[in-house]
């Protein structure tokens, strides 16, 4: 199975923030949009960065609140790990686990950013691959 059968059920929309922006302004869009990381991007196609609700928690441990008015750059992750919707979906999970990354920006050929896929969205893409199995098996049993 490929990541582009976890983006058929998920969808492709990317939300994304610049990194000038705040880091209250990121706190927002977090809430708002009932996710745990965003794609630092100027244009909405590159991919500067990524910044997840760790980066938050790990630079207010450190700095204190002041980092809430700074800006997006000064927390997020520059060294991003991305995939492509043609990436097998175990080896995703596998770089994902070993890399302790819970979000992957997912780019096209050219690099462009076209989805994000989280480790949530494996798992349910997953559950439900088993489901299937199950649901046949059972019909086949008492069929």
């Amino acid at each position: 199975m490929k990541i582009s059968d976890v983006l058929r059920s998920k969808g492709g929309g990317v939300v994304t923030i610049k990194p000038d922006d705040t880091v209250s302004h990121l706190l927002a869009l977090l809430d708002e949009h009932r996710i745990g990381a965003l794609v630092v991007s100027t244009d909405g196609a590159a991919v500067e960065g990524i910044v997840s609700e760790r980066d938050i928690v790990r630079h207010l441990h450190a700095s204190g609140t002041d980092v809430l008015d700074g800006p997006v750059s000064a927390i997020m992750t520059s060294e991003v790990t991305t995939g492509s919707a043609g990436d097998n979906i175990a080896d995703l999970a596998g770089t994902m686990t070993e890399m302790r990354v819970r979000h992957v920006p997912i780019v096209d050929e050219d690099g462009k950013l076209t989805a994000i896929v989280s480790i949530g969205d494996i798992v349910k893409h997953r559950l439900s691959e088993l489901q299937s199995e199950r649901d046949a098996l059972r019909d086949y049993i008492t069929s």
